[in-house]
């Protein structure tokens, strides 16, 4: 069993994420506080708030360490939020960065800028992770477009629109550094060599990245270099605003970005332990199914994917798992092989977008016996492709080091002697080219699998979200329940989650799909008539894309549910990769799949099929949205609501996931909530959103004022022929019930006389405001498919 660090001074009962950017500053997150505050939240969690790059609506691309960035508030709006919340007794908890930089515009980051004028001789030199000898000396810069490459593919041919202006280098939007005296070449174009020749870069053509950058970068981000926190200088550096929210007392807590891209993420941890005196702090860690955080590391836990993983599952019927096999085998004319689909993916993206990076621990390996450099870069490519976790953390993880190195022999006999000669190199904790191979092959998990077999697999697409494992289909109540206790015994601190800014689908369209799960045949007739009234080239992706409708469906369609749709369908065609990318689209393919999303709105037959569809799925994916939410809020951990979601989250992927948040319709809901009156019907709320905001209201509420009632967890157990309908468990006086694949409770004919074995006390159920009078669950249930209920005399 895991050993954890003992708990900071200061853990909250549960957080409230806000985006914080330019047209929602720091001053109008300070301005909701008080609605936040009513709602229930205890701590306020800010996205990134040092200086980003112009533009950047998302923040994780920051070019100054020093200074709040000045658009979303600068250091005024961050002490006047921070007023605020200590005004109202809620704590600050700021998502920070501190794998990478931005790079998009030199002129704005001045360590980048330094580097490119001055190279080994910058006095920054040394914070980004550059292999200077692989360059001849220089930074590659990969910007420089096909048709601008007059002579050759690299810097030393002639490359059109360059132009030194204002001392400076430019090439169209691009601004660089120029050294006095830089020879500039005549003629039709600018020779790159002679450009280049008194300088510490050179520009490069864009697809150079994919086989010879030498800077590291975050995933295959060319504008996002990796920063050398492991060297505790830049440490200090890169955190200097951060230690100054601390030393003055104005932050509370931290959510670690990208951890698995650091050196040493456990070093790092205790370095900021120590900065800050012990202070919350969660990671974002990828974990896959059944693995754990490693022994140690001082960190409260995860950010909640792992958690929000089996919550989804929970309410999945396993029994519709055979018959969307089915379904998916007849669209795609072979069964889908989830393993050897993730391995090729990842093998592609090990050899395409992230080939530097391979190649540059091919360089770091050196010179193996028997071995060519060209077989070492191969075997180390299948090795990240065999890798079943994001990374290893040597000394710790060996096992999935040598289980990697064992499924990449079977997979490669004829690589057995290389992959042998690697074993004592990339299990060696002290070898480069070991640190870099666990930082990378996280990488190549997060490309191959995330980002491009989630858009491959349309089984079920409420599965494929960061964090799960589509081929995991459902998890029984009783898996479930051991999996909450050991979470109780060893990360009781850690957050729990629904919907993050990176979430593939916001929570209530993947309760809604997961109800197809409970009626697979109802959902091949339906996907049948739609491929026949709309084809297109692919029927997997096309089921897919109906999912997405399906999921993200109002009550009303309107214009914006139009250009989020064609958003979402170019996002998710060109991330599987298969028929079209970013970087060749295939027009004809494209138009085949935006005109589902234009039938979807347009054509009164397709329409038809949706609301035959939705009148089975609507009510179910509203029960099992409750359901996910109510358990989310109360198994153990810091249960934080993404911003929005206290309402209908039907968002697809980012940033459609970012978009503005109406706080005044929120703030003017949940006073008639709070005061047990039915809510105004404004701005589409209707009874069942509301619902959802007074159950995530007294799930946050009591959290906060009663924390003894969360202290922990025992499950309870239901008696009865539709038991297997209701996942209940006592966090120790609160207890939470929550219906589960209400398709087939309906079909029962209810609950009948299934009872839940509640523990003696008196108990009021805070969701529908009921004394509870019976323990059958039709009497429990018969306001809502959930219930909190609270032992009034503990």
């Amino acid at each position: 069993m895991p050993s954890t660090p003992p708990p900071p001074s200061r853990v909250p009962a549960s957080t409230y994420r806000l985006q914080i950017t330019s047209t929602f500053d720091l001053a109008a997150a300070a301005r909701t506080l008080p609605y936040l505050h009513a709602l229930g939240a205890d701590w306020v969690y800010l996205s990134p708030l040092l200086e980003a790059e112009p533009g950047s609506d998302h923040g994780y691309d920051v070019v100054a360490h020093d200074r709040v960035d000045a658009s979303r508030g600068g250091p005024a709006g961050l002490s006047a939020l921070v007023a605020r919340a200590r005004s109202l007794g809620m704590g600050v908890l700021v998502d920070v960065v501190p794998n990478h930089v931005g790079v998009a515009t030199p002129s704005a980051n001045a360590w980048w800028w330094s580097l490119l004028a001055a190279g080994r001789t910058s006095p920054y030199a040394d914070a980004f992770d550059v292999d200077w000898d692989a360059g001849g000396g220089r930074v590659r810069i990969p910007v420089v477009g096909d048709d601008d490459l007059l002579d050759g593919d690299v810097a030393g041919g002639r490359i059109d629109h360059l132009a030194v202006v204002d001392g400076e280098l430019r090439y169209h939007d691009h601004r660089f550094p120029v050294a006095p005296g830089t020879l500039v070449a005549k003629g039709a174009g600018f020779d790159a060599q002679a450009t280049h020749a008194r300088q510490h870069y050179e520009l490069v053509g864009w697809r150079t990245a994919d086989d010879r950058l030498n800077y590291r970068r975050f995933f295959a981000v060319n504008t996002l270099a990796a920063v050398r926190v492991e060297d505790r200088r830049w440490f200090d550096a890169s955190h200097a605003e951060i230690l100054r929210w601390f030393a003055e007392g104005m932050v509370d807590g931290l959510r670690v970005d990208h951890p698995d891209g650091l050196r040493d993420p456990a070093g790092y941890l205790d370095d900021l332990a120590a900065a800050t005196g012990g202070a919350y702090v969660l990671v974002e860690k990828i974990l896959e199914h059944g693995e754990e955080l490693p022994e140690g590391w001082a960190t409260a836990g995860t950010t909640g994917y792992d958690a929000m993983a089996l919550v989804d599952r929970l309410f999945v019927d396993p029994a519709g798992q055979e018959p969307l096999d089915v379904l998916e085998t007849s669209l795609r004319g072979a069964p889908v092989d989830w393993t050897a689909l993730v391995h090729e993916r990842k093998r592609a993206i090990a050899d395409g977008i992230l080939g530097s990076e391979i190649r540059r621990i091919g360089r770091e390996v050196g010179d193996l016996e028997g071995a060519g450099r060209d077989a070492v870069v191969d075997a180390v490519a299948e090795l990240a492709a065999a890798m079943s976790v994001y990374r290893s953390y040597l000394p710790e993880g060996r096992e999935h080091l040598d289980e990697a190195f064992g499924a990449a022999r079977a997979r490669r006999p004829d690589l057995a002697g290389t992959l042998d000669a690697l074993v004592p190199v990339l299990t060696d904790p002290a070898h480069p080219a070991a640190l870099r191979f666990q930082q990378t092959s996280g990488m190549v998990m997060a490309k191959g699998v995330e980002d491009t077999s989630f858009y491959r697999w349309s089984r079920l697409t409420s599965l494929n979200e960061v964090g799960g494992d589509p081929s995991v289909f459902s998890v029984a109540p009783a898996e479930f329940h051991e999996a909450m206790a050991h979470r109780q015994e060893h990360w009781p601190h850690a957050m729990t989650a629904s919907s993050t800014h990176d979430t593939k689908r916001g929570e209530d369209v993947r309760a809604r799909i997961s109800v197809l799960a409970e009626v697979p045949e109802v959902w091949a007739g339906a996907l049948r008539e739609l491929l026949d009234l709309v084809p297109v080239p692919d029927p997997a992706f096309g089921s897919l894309l109906w999912q997405a409708v399906v999921g993200a469906w109002p009550g009303s369609a309107g214009p914006d549910l139009r250009r989020r749709l064609h958003a979402y369908a170019e996002k998710a065609m060109r991330e599987a990769g298969d028929r079209t990318t970013w970087t060749d689209p295939d027009a004809d393919y494209e138009k085949a799949v935006h005109a589902v999303v234009d039938a979807a709105l347009d054509d009164r037959r397709v329409r038809r099929v949706l609301a035959t569809l939705l009148d089975v799925v609507a009510d179910p994916g509203w029960s099992n949205a409750l359901g996910a939410k109510l358990v989310t809020l109360t198994v153990p951990g810091v249960p934080d609501v993404y911003q929005g979601s206290e309402l209908w989250e039907q968002s697809l992927v980012d940033p459609d996931n970012r978009r503005p948040v109406d706080f005044d319709l929120r703030a003017e809901v949940l006073p008639a909530l709070l005061g047990g009156v039915a809510p105004p019907l404004v701005g589409g709320v209707g009874d069942s959103g509301a619902v959802k905001m007074r159950v995530v209201a007294e799930a946050l509420r009591l959290r906060r004022a009663r924390p003894e009632l969360f202290t922990s967890y025992t499950p309870v157990a239901a008696e009865g022929y539709a038991a297997q309908h209701v996942v209940a468990f006592d966090r120790g006086g609160a207890v939470t019930v929550a219906t589960r694949l209400p398709v087939g409770l309906a079909g029962r004919g209810g609950w009948g006389d299934t009872r839940l074995a509640l523990p003696e006390g008196t108990w009021t159920d805070r969701v529908s405001g009921r004394p509870v009078t019976s323990a059958r669950l039709a009497d429990l249930l018969a306001d809502h498919p959930v219930a909190l209920l609270v032992r009034e005399d503990s």
